[in-house]
């Protein structure tokens, strides 16, 4: 699996961060390269060096379907990123909501 780092890097860019998120909205079917491109409004060339980032962390995956490549978000990968960002949210100074996405900072002098 690719580190926290080579996702953190691709995910750097903002026109990675861009793609990445609405590939994750287009959910688990993904879409056609050439329709993220029209979203992003990127030159084919300059999208493909950013897919190319972002294969290489592990956060897309494609598939050739026909004259079509289909691209789309790595669940698995985001998911594992997430965790590992999260991992030692309760730990510590920090107080945990429900989920590890409401972690704040505790108060000081407060006790777990």
């Amino acid at each position: 699996m690719p580190s926290a780092l080579a996702s953190l890097s691709a995910l750097g860019h903002e026109s990675r961060l861009r793609a990445f998120r609405r590939l994750v909205e287009a959910g688990p079917d993904g879409m056609p390269v050439g329709e993220l491109r029209d979203f992003l409004d990127l030159p084919a060339a300059t999208l493909t060096a950013h897919l190319n980032v972002l294969r290489g962390s592990g956060l897309v995956v494609d598939q050739r379907e026909g004259r079509v490549i289909r691209v789309r978000a790595n669940y698995e990968q985001m998911n594992a990123l997430l965790a590992y960002l999260t991992e030692n949210c309760c730990v510590g100074t920090a107080d945990c909501g429900p989920t590890p996405t409401a972690c704040k900072p505790r108060k000081k002098g407060a006790s777990k």
